[in-house]
């Protein structure tokens, strides 16, 4: 373990056993007294994407600036109306055919983060533009053992044909590192796990690493006796936070044991990888729950969630939604398929919902993770019947660090560049720049 003092604790003190290495949240010990009046946390900037548009007339507000009431769809974020700025007007140009013909869902999804038109391949000459994550990555990824964390809800293949002669590099990858390299979401609660706190080697193959999970400890008993020595050294406040986080990477290792179980008698028409819970809701918790973690334990402060790829078929049993996502969207103004669609946008909201419950009940610094983070949530699309990528659904939670003024809504002239809002998101999070994709300015959101 690094050395500890019982006088100060290095920030990036691990607790090491067996090979296991833990990160630490921020305690009291890592700052000195004389400079903890002037320590400050860092910006978290995290990207949640829903796919196949949303029914806005539910999901609009009504009134204006902090006197708006929330839409339909966003009512599960009422209990953050506070920590919340919704942003209306917004548009994706590049998602646009632009001279491309059909493939709007691949756009949408290729060009959210990179504000990049995606070249029209379905082979390996795929080209965006690097995301906006991506730029934060490496401007502010070298403070942080993982420069970004990419999770996803789906199996994110980049090769092939998705849409209309678009690559599925598009439709699946957010992320991209440079404009010919995606960077395709993690779906498998175990390597998301191993990549943040584990030792094993994820590129074994299925039967070796089934074979070593027999044998498997927990990664906290590996380190136990690391634990014990630091736990001596620190301050009762510090031992209460060391006890959460702990008790809270203990929680997740038994729910991903409990998913590898319960999955392994599972026989649904595709196959369904070790390790990843069989209801929906349950895998979405558990991978914004290792989100929450990774930024607790600043083992990285940028990170994205696709909870759907776009042109997405996924069913929604669970809320009496049998139906294919995708088809669905194309409601042609049906009032029983818009509702179905509606329906699901509720529970998206709702698993966002939760990511920001577990952010503000989350102790970071001088407040709470929600309080350090700016934490988007939208879609590439807003209409899904017509693939319009204009007034787009984006909403931000979090104050980051104070710099933004939420608890409002804010109606933007029409055609807005979204990338606009990514420089300001940038600018807060300490990351400049001054031009991005098609940005026009930089938005003021200042509080």
């Amino acid at each position: 373990m690094t050395l500890v003092s019982k006088k100060s604790l290095h920030r990036r003190t691990l607790l090491r056993g067996a090979g296991a290495a833990i990160a630490l949240p921020l305690l009291d010990a890592m700052q000195p007294a004389f400079a903890a009046a002037a320590a400050k946390s860092p910006v978290r900037l995290s990207f949640s994407y829903v796919p196949n548009g949303i029914i806005m007339d539910h999901w609009k507000p009504t009134g204006e600036g902090a006197n708006f009431a929330l839409g339909r769809i966003m009512q599960p974020l009422a209990p953050f109306k506070k920590d919340l700025l919704i942003v209306s007007g917004l548009a994706d140009h590049n998602g646009n055919a632009l001279g491309d013909g059909g493939g709007d869902h691949a756009r949408a999804g290729g060009s959210f983060l990179t504000s990049s038109h995606p070249k029209k391949t379905g082979g390996a000459d795929i080209h965006a533009g690097i995301s906006i994550d991506q730029v934060a990555a490496n401007q502010l990824g070298q403070n942080t053992q993982l420069p970004s964390l990419e999770l996803g809800l789906d199996d994110a293949r980049t090769v092939g044909n998705c849409d209309s002669g678009y690559s599925c590099a598009y439709t699946n990858s957010l992320s991209w590192r440079a404009p010919s390299s995606p960077l395709p979401p993690e779906y498998s609660p175990r390597r998301a796990f191993e990549r943040l706190f584990g030792t094993e080697d994820v590129t074994l193959d299925p039967e070796t690493r089934a074979r070593r999970a027999v044998y498997r400890k927990s990664i906290l008993d590996l380190a136990q006796e690391d634990t014990k020595k630091l736990i001596s050294t620190l301050g009762a406040s510090d031992k209460r936070k060391i006890d959460e986080y702990l008790y809270a990477i203990r929680e997740i290792e038994k729910r991903i044991a409990n998913a590898e179980r319960d999955a392994s008698g599972f026989r649904p028409s595709i196959e369904k990888p070790t390790g990843i819970p069989v209801s929906f809701v349950d895998h979405a918790k558990l991978m914004y729950d290792l989100q929450v973690m990774a930024f607790q334990a600043d083992l990285t402060r940028i990170g994205t969630m696709v909870i759907g790829r776009e042109g997405s078929v996924r069913t929604y049993p669970e809320i009496g939604v049998p139906d294919p996502h995708h088809p669905l969207t194309h409601h042609q103004n049906n009032p029983e398929r818009i509702e179905r669609v509606t329906k699901i946008n509720e529970l998206h909201a709702e698993l966002f919902a939760y990511y920001l419950k577990r952010l503000k009940e989350t102790p970071d610094g001088d407040g709470s993770l929600l309080d350090h983070s700016l934490a988007l949530y939208g879609s590439g699309l807003s209409d899904g019947n017509r693939h319009l990528h204009e007034d787009l659904p984006i909403v931000i939670a979090g104050h980051g660090n104070g710099s933004l003024k939420t608890g409002r809504y804010l109606a933007l002239p029409e055609q807005t560049p979204l990338s606009n809002l990514f420089l300001a998101m940038l600018d807060q999070a300490g990351a400049r720049e001054e031009q991005f994709g098609d940005s026009t300015g930089k938005l003021d959101l200042g509080a």
